[in-house]
């Protein structure tokens, strides 16, 4: 540590010396991790703060409205009534993927000319406290696919901006960064006002966007160049249709992910836990799934469906409920994807999203019938929370004809605190916010997320599966684009609590993508984690491992046989559930091990024989060589795996945390 750095404190309120230097990684006296959180200071007034000063005898100043929190663990001021300006941030707390939050207020200068400071976290700054990117900074060296896809962004930012007057923060050069994919705001800016003498702001238009993006033309990769420039102009247009340029935008982003390959494995686990009895998640695919993949539903669903559900409710409840869920929902997915993967035109995102959205009201229907036919009520009413993947394989037809296989879309929908997150060798990104108490009071705009965690309630749920009728439940929604390679963890609030999952990705997602390890041991070892850090819920893991990369196939080797997941996520329901599930209980069946295939001998003999003889044993059993990196209608396995290259076949038929940033 420089002489001139504060010490950074320890966040246990126990710790006896919480004092630390600053750049270690867990307190010197109790190990505790000791948290670095970097804070944006928003104002003209922070901007003069040089770096190396201390405010507040607690926020270090290590950049130009970079401030770091020394005191980490103590709660930061919040005055009693939020400023106007803090508003916003509240109320886009949804959209907390891409936009800050507020932290709480600091105070500059002497007693006669003192300025309140906001502060921002969930910032595009970096572990070490340096900015990422600007989008403009990025723009050039961005693949196509990429850069498209930062305008889609912004310009599904656009609506939820406008509405509050904040659509000025979209042509700010300096405050659209990007990490990766994801575009990521550093402040909100309001809409200027229209002249001095009047109070009213004058409302950012599309027009002042699309010339904006017209700035960028230049740097555009050489396929995009025209098509940008026409939605440009249109843009600019003073009849500027916004559902016209967003179809456009759509279709173009399609079309440049669709070029690319597409390989997908997933793998599931689920454990009960040291502390409860059973267990109330469910997963799909199962091992008994995988197994079973040539038949009905799992031929259409896998690997391009996965889901986690997490149950509530007293008597067994729970579990019933997420097994209902997820069983009640296949059918539908499959529906949805016979339905789109055979259109000759793309279905918008907004229309899957109806569907799906659908969809989830159906099966929430179906258990709330269950509670109402065996009258129970209130906290006696079995739930279940819902976090989903799907990956849409669309067809792409382009305008010169061509027509590309898999428009590499994927849709997360999730009730409740279930989550998903995004995680690469560079970055883990939570996809989703919870459906609990202190997000929804900060969603209201009533207090801060920090104030919200202090409320005794801040974990409960708003929102389950079956608890109430559809007309009363919001399911999330959301549309991304695969284009890098990344794993999409699903999981239940075992692994999720006191966010362990951020703080413990890097120690295995870099072992998965580079080959170190397998996905079933990924899933295997998240377990492990959740059962001995948090311990206290049953926990269920799915991860989908996306990769565009290519990776030599191996046909088979004697001295390796393929993993498998050891956390067998098939957990057979209890015979009390199964009474409520079906009314009779079932005999639990007996999943045999699936038997291993023998070498076949191979002969010597002329350059001729031997490609014979290999071509017939490929053929021979060619189920299961390609139990890795498969086909979608390949042999059944723990995990599953497809490529989708330009042409591929298409399906046959189609609970409460603390965020410790």
């Amino acid at each position: 540590m420089s002489s001139s750095e504060p010490p950074i404190y320890c966040i246990n309120p126990g710790c006896a010396n919480p004092r630390n230097s600053q750049g270690g990684q867990v307190c010197a006296h109790c190990q505790t991790p000791l948290v670095y959180r970097y804070l944006w200071a928003v104002g003209s007034a922070a901007a003069q703060v040089a770096p190396g000063e201390k405010i507040s005898d607690r926020y270090y100043v290590v950049a130009p409205q970079i401030w770091l929190d020394t005191k980490p663990g103590e709660k930061p001021f919040v005055p009693l009534e939020l400023p106007d300006e803090a508003i916003p941030y509240l109320r886009l707390y949804p959209h907390r993927l891409h936009i800050p939050e507020v932290y709480g207020f600091c105070h500059i200068g002497d007693e006669t000319n003192k300025t309140e400071i906001l502060l921002l976290e969930n910032v595009p700054v970096d572990a070490v406290g340096n900015l990422y990117p600007t989008v403009v900074e990025a723009w050039p060296t961005a693949s196509a696919v990429r850069q498209v896809y930062w305008l889609w962004q912004i310009l599904q930012l656009w609506q939820p901006l406008s509405e509050l007057g904040m659509a000025a923060s979209l042509i700010v050069a300096d405050n659209i960064r990007v990490e990766g994919w994801r575009i990521w705001l550093l402040e909100l800016y309001a809409d200027e006002a229209e002249n001095a003498n009047k109070k009213e702001k004058q409302q950012t238009r599309l027009q002042d966007l699309g010339n904006y993006w017209l700035s960028w033309i230049n740097g555009a990769q050489p396929s995009l160049a025209q098509p940008l420039q026409e939605i440009c102009e249109q843009l600019c247009r003073s009849d500027v249709n916004f559902e016209a340029i967003a179809q456009q935008l759509n279709q173009l982003l399609l079309e440049e992910a669709a070029k690319l390959p597409l390989y997908t494995k997933i793998a599931t686990g689920t454990d009960t836990g040291p502390l409860r009895s059973h267990n109330e998640d469910t997963c799909y695919p199962t091992e008994a799934d995988f197994k079973a993949r040539n038949t009905p539903p799992n031929e259409q669903l896998i690997p391009y469906f996965t889901i986690v559900c997490d149950g509530v409710g007293g008597h067994e409840g729970g579990e019933v409920a997420s097994q209902s869920a997820v069983n009640s929902i296949k059918p539908l997915i499959q529906a949805l994807l016979s339905e789109t993967t055979a259109a000759t035109e793309i279905t918008p995102p907004e229309v899957v999203m109806r569907q799906i959205e659908e969809s989830i009201r159906v099966i929430n229907n179906a258990i709330a019938a269950k509670n109402d036919s065996q009258g129970r009520s209130s906290r006696q009413r079995m739930g279940t929370t819902l976090v989903m993947a799907l990956q849409l394989p669309q067809k792409v037809r382009t305008a010169d004809g061509l027509e590309l296989a898999n428009s590499h879309e994927l849709y997360i929908a999730h009730v409740g605190d279930s989550r998903a997150y995004w995680i690469t060798g560079d970055y883990c990104q939570r996809l989703t916010v919870d459906d609990d108490v202190a997000s929804r009071e900060v969603r209201m705009g009533r207090c801060v997320w920090r104030e919200a965690l202090q409320r005794a309630d801040a974990g409960a749920l708003t929102q389950a599966l079956g608890t109430r009728d559809a007309e009363f439940l919001s399911p999330n929604i959301q549309r991304f684009i695969i284009e890098e390679d990344g794993l999409l963890v699903l999981c239940s609030d075992g692994l999720s609590d006191n966010d362990l999952l951020e703080l413990s990705w890097a120690n295995y997602a870099n072992a998965v993508l580079k080959g170190d390890m397998s996905l079933e041991d990924m899933v295997k070892a998240l377990i492990n984690l959740a059962n001995e850090k948090n311990g206290h819920d049953n926990t269920s893991v799915a991860i989908a491992y996306y990769r565009l990369s290519p990776e030599p196939p191996v046909l088979f080797e004697p001295k390796k046989q393929p993993s498998k997941n050891t956390f067998p996520p098939d957990s057979p329901m209890s015979e009390a559930s199964r009474e409520l599930l079906y009314a009779s209980a079932t005999p639990k069946e007996d999943y045999k091990s699936k038997p291993k295939f023998k070498a076949l001998p191979v002969f010597l003999g002329a350059f001729l024989a031997i490609l014979l003889t290999a071509a017939a044993v490929i053929w021979q059993f060619k189920d299961s060589l390609v139990q890795f990196w498969q086909q979608p209608a390949s042999s059944p396995s723990p995990t599953s795996e497809t490529p989708e290259q330009l042409t591929p076949a298409t399906p046959k038929a189609t609970k409460g945390t603390q965020d410790a940033r």
